[in-house]
């Protein structure tokens, strides 16, 4: 890294991209009705996200993998740091680490850091500025937490 932290730089891209992303994530909840009864089905092999309402599919989006918690550890793993994932749910995830990089900002350049909310919240909100997503979705499976961003969403010819 070619100088030394600013924090309160930080915390002033993170404040902005905080407001953005749950501005976007609260547009993309009420305009397409993501609460209450709704299911998700997600793919990483194809990088999409579908979304029905009593058995009927009625959204669709791509997903970018930004990383994963694993639970039991505790510990944080960029999806650009995990080889074990398909290249199609990675998008442009590199873009983010590189950003880091180029800002010196380290938690976005770094493969992985002990688990804290707060700083998980403010890395995927990042994330999310920098890939200019629409929305972010989380799910747990088994004993991981996976950080997903949403891009492109589509209603389906039948919930048209």
């Amino acid at each position: 890294m070619s100088q030394e932290h600013d924090h309160s730089a930080w915390e002033a891209i993170v404040r902005a991209a905080r407001e953005r992303a749950g501005a976007r994530q609260s547009s993309m909840v009420e305009r397409f009705g993501l609460a209450g009864d709704v299911q998700f089905y997600w793919s990483m092999d194809d990088a999409r996200i579908t979304w029905s309402r009593g058995g009927e599919t009625f959204l669709s989006g791509r997903i970018t993998m930004i990383g994963s918690v694993s639970l039991p550890r505790q510990t944080w793993l960029w999806s650009w740091a995990n080889d074990s994932l398909p290249a199609l749910v990675l998008g442009e995830i590199d873009q983010v680490r590189r950003y880091g990089e180029a800002n010196d900002f380290p938690v976005l350049p770094w493969k992985g850091f002990n688990y804290h909310p707060e700083l998980v919240a403010e890395a995927r909100f990042v994330a999310a500025s920098v890939l200019d997503a629409e929305g972010l979705w989380t799910d747990t499976v088994d004993d991981v937490q996976l950080h997903f961003l949403i891009h492109d969403l589509t209603l389906l010819d039948a919930a048209v």
